[in-house]
């Protein structure tokens, strides 16, 4: 009986010379493995470079946002695993990420969205009528250092009622409840906040809808200038103003930037 076969293998020195020598040597291989996957850039898809990619396992990534004098909150839950489900009834509330980012380095949004409802009485136009089912906030960071004094004067107040500054500017990417021949409008209550309708009205309702932007391009038409360059991001379902309500979902989030070309 061949001891080999059906009993232990008990290794020569040769052999466990070989094996010491191609364990040292694949040792050395891991150490090298590590080090190359330390200096990989951020992960890329299709070329992408991907930053931040949201799938609303849960929303440890993210802060509360409450207004002061809006006592009825929004709720912001996650389902089925990996689904934002945001849900407003006379309420507003939003919720903030907690990492800002650079919009030059990673101009682009990318999100998945679908809306229940509409708000009957919501017109982009008016202050009676600005609530939205969805919109997606990019806040652009407020620099003391580079205000007037009437607009430091401005933002201390504002700090002193909301415990920190407000954006110096934001894009609202909504989902208006009807439809505005305007590409951009002007949000009624700030000058400093211009809403993009990415979807408008009723026709696309409960369905799934990827969308695409160019933070930087979008703020340039916007504004006529140059965005800051630090950002953070914000959602938001609010139905304070119309008295009304309605539920959103979001599947995911993504700030990146495309592929350079040659």
């Amino acid at each position: 009986m061949n001891p080999r076969i059906l009993g232990p293998f008990f290794p020569t020195d040769r052999e466990m010379n070989l094996n010491i020598a191609f364990l040292q040597r694949y040792c050395l291989f891991l150490v090298f493995l590590g080090i190359f996957l330390c200096y990989l850039p951020a992960p890329s898809y299709g070329g992408e470079q991907v930053l931040l990619s949201e799938e609303f396992h849960n929303l440890d990534n993210w802060e509360p946002f409450y207004f002061p004098k809006i006592k009825s909150h929004s709720t912001y839950t996650t389902i089925d695993g990996d689904v934002l489900k945001a849900e407003s009834r006379a309420s507003a509330s939003a919720i903030i990420y907690k990492t800002q980012f650079n919009v030059y380095d990673y101009p682009m949004l990318q999100w998945r969205w679908k809306i229940e409802n509409i708000y009957l009485k919501g017109d982009a136009t008016k202050k009676s009528g600005d609530d939205y089912p969805l919109r997606l906030y990019v806040m652009f960071k407020y620099d003391p250092a580079k205000a007037g004094i009437l607009k430091k004067m401005k933002y201390e107040t504002a700090k002193a009622l909301y415990g920190k500054y407000p954006p110096h500017s934001t894009l609202n990417y909504i989902w208006a409840n009807k439809s505005h021949s305007d590409k951009i409008l002007t949000n009624p209550y700030a000058g400093e906040a211009k809403m993009i309708p990415v979807e408008q009205g009723t026709q696309k309702l409960n369905t799934w809808l990827v969308e695409q932007a160019d933070i930087v391009e979008d703020y340039r038409r916007a504004f006529g200038e140059e965005p800051p360059a630090v950002a953070s991001l914000a959602i938001m379902n609010d139905s304070d103003n119309t008295g009304e309500s309605s539920i959103s979902y979001l599947d995911y989030i993504k700030i990146y930037r495309k592929a350079q070309t040659p």
